[in-house]
């Protein structure tokens, strides 16, 4: 059994992955927000969208097309 998730999946998880990047980059990024160990906010949330971009490109079955 393929317990992958489908491609309208992938692609939904990816648009809301996109809004909530977004939303904090605007809010908390780039030179506006906390400085940990001289690495600003936007540098970490740059870091986790790419782990999290990339666990659901790669976990992604993008032959199925279903929820």
């Amino acid at each position: 059994m393929n317990d992958r998730d489908g491609c309208l999946s992938g692609l939904v998880k990816l648009a809301i992955l996109t809004w909530i990047f977004d939303f904090l980059q605007d809010n908390f990024g780039f030179g506006r927000g906390c400085s940990v160990s001289g690495c600003g906010c936007g540098v970490l949330f740059l870091c986790l969208f790419i782990v999290f971009a990339c666990s659901i490109l790669f976990g992604t079955n993008w032959t199925s097309v279903g929820f």
